[in-house]
């Protein structure tokens, strides 16, 4: 079988074809700038060279078309015929509470997607114009939708209830939702497969840094709690997010800048983190060589982001009544060799000892702790398109035998 997965943003799609008999990836790309100026598409088949296509691509429709046109290309292509693909794998933010597992997509699912849109506002709109898109283009191949929030529907209500009037929660949905989850999933099963253990005997912290950041606690195999909240706001001092601020200053901010709710939004979403703390850049790498200059806000961004990693990993042990491992992964977890080390300075109370030689590695799953550590200190390269294929293809196998 293969799977053609789809991830939209607001101006953007990223896509993966993955051949389910050994889950390989065929083909992958991104569109940049939809309905923008200097629109591309940048395209991989494997085996063949990158090409870069550029042209006007005025709406998500217009970009998954583009996409299926360069997958049946004759000279950069991945398929003979669009009839290959047996079915599309959709990322799709916020699921609310009404979807704990990925579901097939019919009329149903995208009325429930839409109205979830209120909590997800930059999110679900742009996923739900990849689903119409694909189903438009492809009518009769089954879509199916993989959830952002699914894994974390398993957090208790101590963890997931904020101390609002409980009415919000009854009548609005304002909970606790976490973000990130395929990446958790995937990372915490695959933990479990490098201790040799299985998961339910295991209590693992999972760190999805990134531009985007989010730690999850992992216990017995199930999301317990997770920094991200009611949005992918809340939590870690993120590349542009502001992550975790006192309430009351969110009012006091608009009436001294004259800021609607709408421009206070986009404010704590585009302008903060560590690109408003640093005033240089969101890109940790541009942090570290304007830190290693001398810049002394570059410096406090990056120690602050490293502080507060750290406090969430005492605090999820805590939960947990201990830690068997903490994995790190997504872009700076994966290859930012300084941060990993920064943030498990200090963790010997736990057990954690780092090693430095075995640290010194990017993009590749191994354990980066000493052999006398008791904590185990994991490097795992998440992969949320392998999910999403693997979600895709189990259901679609069980419409089969229906």
């Amino acid at each position: 079988m293969k799977i053609f997965v789809v991830n939209c943003g607001s101006s953007s799609i990223k896509y993966q074809l993955i051949d389910m008999k050994n889950e390989s990836v065929i083909a992958k790309g991104l569109i940049e700038r939809i309905g923008m100026k200097g629109s591309m598409l940048t395209h991989t088949t494997v085996g063949k060279d990158k090409v870069k296509l550029p042209s006007a691509i005025p709406d998500h429709v217009d970009g998954i078309k583009k996409i299926l046109a360069a997958l049946v290309n004759e000279k950069y292509g991945a398929l003979t015929s669009l009839s290959e693909i047996d079915a599309v794998g959709h990322r799709v933010v916020h699921g609310g509470e009404k979807y704990s597992a990925s579901v097939l997509i019919d009329a149903k699912v995208l009325r429930t997607v839409d109205k979830l849109s209120e909590m997800a506002p930059l999110h679900n709109p742009p996923n739900i114009a990849g689903i119409k898109a694909c189903k438009k283009l492809m009518p009769k191949v089954p879509q199916v939708a993989v959830f952002d929030t699914a894994f974390h529907q398993t957090m208790p209500p101590v963890a997931y209830m904020y101390g609002l009037k409980y009415d919000e929660y009854k009548k609005s949905g304002i909970r606790r939702y976490g973000f990130h989850g395929s990446s958790h999933r995937y990372v915490s099963a695959y933990a479990a497969k490098m201790l040799k253990k299985p998961a339910s005997k295991l209590r693992i912290i999972t760190c999805h840094l990134g531009n985007g950041s989010s730690i999850a606690a992992v216990y017995k195999g199930k999301s317990i709690d997770t920094s991200m909240g009611f949005t992918p706001l809340a939590g870690l001092i993120m590349g542009t997010r502001c992550g975790d601020i006192d309430p009351a200053v969110v009012p006091v901010l608009m009436a001294k800048k004259k800021l609607d709710p709408a421009a206070m939004d986009k404010y704590m979403n585009k302008e903060c983190g560590v690109l408003g703390v640093s005033g240089v850049s969101s890109d940790f790498r541009d942090l570290e060589t304007a830190a290693a200059k001398g810049n002394a806000r570059a410096q406090l961004a990056l120690d602050m982001f490293c502080y507060q990693v750290k406090k969430y990993i005492g605090a999820y042990a805590a939960v947990m009544d201990g830690v068997d491992a903490i994995v790190f992964t997504a872009g700076v977890g994966e290859n930012d060799i300084g941060t990993r080390a920064k943030i498990c300075e200090g963790l010997d109370y736990l057990g954690v000892k780092l090693d430095k030689k075995r640290n010194n590695v990017r993009g590749e799953a191994t354990e980066i702790s000493s052999a006398k550590s008791k904590v185990k200190v994991l490097l795992i390269p998440t992969n949320e398109e392998l999910v999403i294929a693997r979600d895709t293809d189990k259901i679609c196998k069980g419409l089969k035998k229906k």
